[in-house]
């Protein structure tokens, strides 16, 4: 058993007289939205898209007893790696990260080690890992925390590695590092999963309890303070797109929704019931605190829905992502569906960007950078612009000041990704 404090409980406890009140008033009339195209964002899954396959390579690479791999050996991880073309042009396509030289027995099998330039990022990543680590354990147990049984599989865990920005081997250089806080365990159905050891107190705690928080500290907001008297109930903040915030049905459905007691993702939800709409705004918190913890501020579908049932989410969870665009985005770009925390961007860019996602700016800086200079054969990333104190802001391309946002058809639920 995990414990938790008198007042935890105390508070889980007014929240749910609070809902007991709020039933005999009726329910909240939902209005049906139709799924609107956001360009800027979906310009930031293009580019992550080839960025994270990049990442995944070079780790491969590295992990590579002989640090190179040859094109037959990665022929086949096109689907893996959510790349549109094949993997061979993909690794020709960036000469500044994989360098390229026939292998010693075959001469026409190619195979791709990593450029000094490569090589110079990865130990600044390895930095950023050990500066950060407290961070990171401390986003990993939070993860665990949300979970129904406080354990999620490896297999699970292994496909939001990069989202949560966990070091490529972590499973012996930070899981195995605290006992105290992880142990390794196996599913009845014999798959090995990563099991939180002690409940952590001071980790319950979720971002949008910390942002209203903050706002007290700052003198900004007082609802915070009425909110832990149980007096008040704590509001997601919301960004419609263009001309969906002022119609008068949406506006009074979501000042419904944020009216409904605020149920934090750490809470125990098992009596709740699942058709109530007080459930419904507990699965929006948890999909809302589990993206806060993504270092980019959103990760795929399908990643989501192989913990569904640990997170005690809905099976049809995609409609919350379409039936709330004031705070979640769902991309369908490069064949795949990938849900953004609105907030977490402004004009295309991330508002407070992780160590890690500033280095992976320079990362990209370094792919594009051969991508455009490839055909000519010139080196043209200097040292100067690989070091870690330089500002990334000249990297990344300056969003418009007004996202450009189309109307487009409205998206299937729940279907399943290729």
């Amino acid at each position: 058993m995990f414990a938790k404090s008198q007042s935890f409980l105390s508070s889980v406890s007014k929240l749910f007289q609070q809902h007991q009140q709020w039933r005999g008033m009726g329910g909240m009339a939902k209005v049906r939205l139709k799924w609107v195209k956001n360009k800027n964002l979906d310009h930031v899954i293009d580019t992550e898209t080839d960025l994270k396959a990049a990442c995944i390579l070079k780790d491969a690479i590295k992990r590579s007893p002989t640090g190179f791999l040859t094109a037959k050996s990665v022929a086949d991880w096109q689907k893996l790696l959510g790349l549109t073309v094949p993997v061979l042009r993909f690794l020709r396509r960036y000469p500044t990260l994989f360098h390229e030289f026939p292998h010693a027995r075959y001469a026409s099998l190619p195979c791709f080690k990593l450029t000094d330039t490569a090589l110079m990022l990865d130990s600044q990543e390895e930095i950023i890992h050990q500066s950060h680590e407290a961070d990171t354990v401390e986003r990993l147990c939070r993860v665990l925390m949300m979970m129904r049984t406080k354990t999620v599989s490896l297999r699970s865990l292994h496909s939001l590695k990069f989202d949560l920005g966990l070091p490529d081997n972590y499973e012996k250089t930070l899981v195995m590092k605290y006992p105290d806080h992880f142990c390794f365990v196996k599913a009845s159905n014999g798959n090995p999963c990563l099991k939180l050891v002690k409940w952590h107190d001071e980790f319950a705690f979720s971002a949008l309890q910390k942002r209203n928080e903050s706002n007290v500290v700052t003198g900004d907001d007082s609802s915070y303070r009425d909110f832990k008297r149980g007096q008040s109930t704590l509001t997601f903040p919301m960004s419609f797109p263009r001309g969906y915030g002022a119609q008068k049905k949406v506006k009074a459905w979501m000042d419904e929704f944020q009216k409904l007691p605020y149920i934090s993702p750490y809470d125990d939800s098992s009596n709740i019931d699942p058709e109530s709409d007080l459930m419904e705004k507990r699965a929006v918190g948890v999909l809302h605190e589990l993206l806060s913890l993504t270092i980019h501020k959103k990760t795929k579908r399908n990643y989501l829905r192989s913990m569904r049932a640990e997170l005690n989410i809905p099976h049809k969870f995609t409609r919350l992502f379409t039936r709330y665009p004031g705070i979640f985005y769902l991309s369908l770009k490069c064949k795949t569906t990938t849900v953004i925390l609105k907030e977490g961007y402004r004009r295309g860019k991330l508002v407070n960007p992780h160590p890690l996602t500033r280095l992976r700016d320079k990362f990209y800086h370094v792919m594009r950078t051969g991508f455009l200079y490839r055909a000519r054969g010139i080196g043209m990333v200097s040292q100067e612009e690989l070091l870690l104190d330089k500002p990334e802001d000249d990297l990344t391309e300056e969003g418009s000041e007004e996202e450009e946002i189309v109307e487009g058809s409205e998206l299937e639920e729940d279907s399943e990704d290729e």
